[in-house]
């Protein structure tokens, strides 16, 4: 087995392999096959009608042509799944991945991931993406490990609806339920997994965790890793009231007021934005790779006062709505990892200091990796990966609460 080393880079994991250089990869890419149009899976059970279940399964050979996709038997899924919120049905997307090659006894172990912030358009979704917008050197490291991996979309991107950004309890059945997919898909895969998220997606592998146990019984979750989650968010409201929000939390609540205000149209937007947000309000929301540019240049036209609520009562109704999705909202079904750093420009230290302390309240083995002059990832990934094979290899996880 090759040997391979883990880094963490702007919250994508990947190997580096120092005889495949990134010219090298790049050559690849652009010598390789051409794909050909996307099939239907053959192994894939699609007559299913509970959570998981999936209606679609496509396979991916704009991923499986390039250089980190050439191990893989890929599939973009549409699958069922539930809304944290009421707990009513949905249909959401996501990718799903096997090494090739023969499983172990028992089949392939699994990796859930939950992806970091990527917009929240439907077009935002990495199953749309021939990288899987950036994903896929994710992907790679977990299936040269030998795990099997399920990449949720998350509700609202890939699919049609609306997605709930911040809603870590949504997120999080969905990564359920991208487990359930992935073993509906492929053959040969176990019912052993994990959890393993970045910034949004860490709030949603905390989330998954907290529901696993009754959402998801037949499945044996093992543990979940949260690096950087967004676990309560009620605190940037009082910082648009203050005027002190960094400009990486200005984009932060710009897209929370857009999410929250489609999933309730009593939500004036106005009342959370001065005419110089308004103005940039739509190619802030754009996540298209042709508009990055323009989004960069709107980022940097917003103030820390551009997103302060109107009244008294725009904030309260702000923050009780980000208070309904905060965490924890229940006990850990399974023990969590959680990495923050103390300099983290998206999420203020103190409010995940104080949802894991609630966590810890009700009971969670909680093994933390706080690094005070940390920012919003971690330098390497090594002692994730450490952690989270040592669930796997059935070793008890270290407890700070």
């Amino acid at each position: 087995m090759p040997v391979v080393i883990v880094v963490l880079v702007l919250g994508i994991a990947y190997a580096a392999f120092p005889f495949a250089p990134v010219i090298g990869v790049w050559a690849y890419d652009q010598v390789a096959p051409s794909a050909g149009p996307p099939e239907k899976v053959a192994s894939a059970e699609l007559n299913g009608s509970e959570p998981g279940s999936v209606l679609q399964a496509t396979t991916l050979p704009l991923v499986t042509r390039k250089w980190e996709g050439r191990g893989l038997q890929a599939a973009r899924v549409v699958y069922r799944s539930t809304s944290g919120d009421d707990m009513s049905p949905t249909i959401v997307s996501g990718s799903v991945f096997v090494p090739k090659g023969d499983a172990p006894e028992g089949g392939w172990p699994v990796v859930s991931l939950g992806h970091a912030t990527l917009g929240i358009d439907t077009p935002c979704a990495p199953s749309l993406d021939s990288g899987l917008l950036g994903f896929l050197r994710y992907v790679n490291v977990f299936t040269g490990m030998g795990y099997a991996v399920a990449l949720a979309d998350f509700q609202g991107l890939g699919a049609k609806g609306i997605h709930p950004y911040s809603d870590s309890r949504t997120a999080g059945l969905n990564m359920i339920d991208a487990v359930r997919a992935l073993r509906h898909t492929f053959p040969d895969v176990s019912d052993r997994w994990v959890a393993f998220g970045d910034s949004q997606g860490a709030g949603a592998s905390w989330a998954a965790d907290e529901q696993a146990k009754d959402y998801a019984p037949e499945l044996k979750l093992l543990g979940a890793l949260a690096a950087s989650p967004p676990a309560d968010m009620t605190g940037i409201v009082k910082k648009a009231q203050d005027g002190t929000l960094t400009s990486e939390q200005r984009g932060v609540i710009q897209a929370i007021i857009e999410s929250l205000a489609r999933l309730h149209p009593d939500l004036n937007r106005d009342d959370f934005r001065t005419a110089g947000a308004k103005h940039y309000w739509n190619v802030l929301t754009d996540c298209s790779p042709a508009n990055a540019y323009a989004r960069s240049q709107a980022v940097g036209g917003v103030g820390p006062r551009d997103f302060a609520p109107k009244t008294p009562a725009a904030a309260d109704r702000l923050r009780e709505l980000l208070k309904d999705w905060a965490l924890p909202q229940k006990p850990l079904s399974e023990p969590l990892y959680v990495y923050y750093g103390g300099k983290d420009p998206f999420i203020d230290a103190a409010w995940t200091t104080a949802a894991i302390q609630r966590a810890c309240a009700l009971g969670g083995t909680i093994t933390i990796q706080y690094d005070p002059d940390g920012g919003h990832n971690p330098s390497d990934a090594l002692d994730a990966i450490q952690w989270m094979t040592d669930r796997f290899e059935g070793k008890p996880a270290k407890n700070d609460c």
